[in-house]
């Protein structure tokens, strides 16, 4: 009995010597570093908000530029006027394109131009896709409307006639995926960077 209490004498000691040389440890530690951050301090350095906030925007951009898949479709123009149409578009916010006209203000992508797609591809889906006959640059469109089937995409245009003439049939395009649907940050957040600046 005598040997157990006695080792257990020796046991908690030794765990007050550990905590304690533990704690002196940490103390000096803690000191050290606050004389950095002081002597850190006493530089003039400043820091330039802008050119952070600038290169934060360029990664930003490149992430959302980024294709997450490609396909290969169809292009063909369509007109909010046909003579089956209402004007109002299937996919939310329903706009009447017929007073809104042909593009969309997306909160991610800024300003695109509006598809419609199969139900494949989900509404708020971005698109990007070059046509050569259309614009020098890649389009980037959004998918608010139905009405075509398969890898069809459907680009609305002014009129009729500029969906014939302008676009008509484009085969065996490839189409760049850049966002799948409405994501629902993007409803809540205009803009993910200015929560950061």
């Amino acid at each position: 009995m005598k040997q157990y209490i006695k080792s257990r004498i020796i046991m908690t000691v030794e765990f007050i010597v550990i905590l304690i040389s533990v704690f002196l440890l940490n103390k000096e530690t803690y000191n050290i570093s606050t004389l950095s951050i002081a002597a850190n301090a006493s530089y003039n350095n400043n820091i330039d908000l802008k050119t952070i906030q600038d290169k934060q925007k360029d990664l930003y951009s490149a992430g959302i530029d980024n294709p997450l898949y490609t396909f290969v479709g169809e292009l063909t123009g369509y007109a909010g006027d046909c003579p089956l149409c209402s004007g109002y578009l299937a996919c939310p916010p329903r706009t009447n394109v017929l007073k809104e006209g042909i593009y969309f203000n997306d909160s991610m992508y800024g300003t695109v131009r509006i598809v419609a797609s199969s139900k494949k591809y989900p509404c708020g889906t971005i698109l990007r896709f070059n046509v050569g006959k259309l614009s020098n640059k890649p389009i980037t469109a959004i998918v608010l409307d139905r009405g075509v089937g398969g890898n069809v995409i459907d680009l609305l245009t002014e009129n009729e006639s500029l969906a014939i003439k302008n676009v008509g049939r484009v085969k065996n395009l490839n189409f760049q995926v850049l966002r799948e649907g409405w994501k629902k940050w993007n409803l809540i957040i205009k803009n993910p960077l200015d929560r950061i600046f």
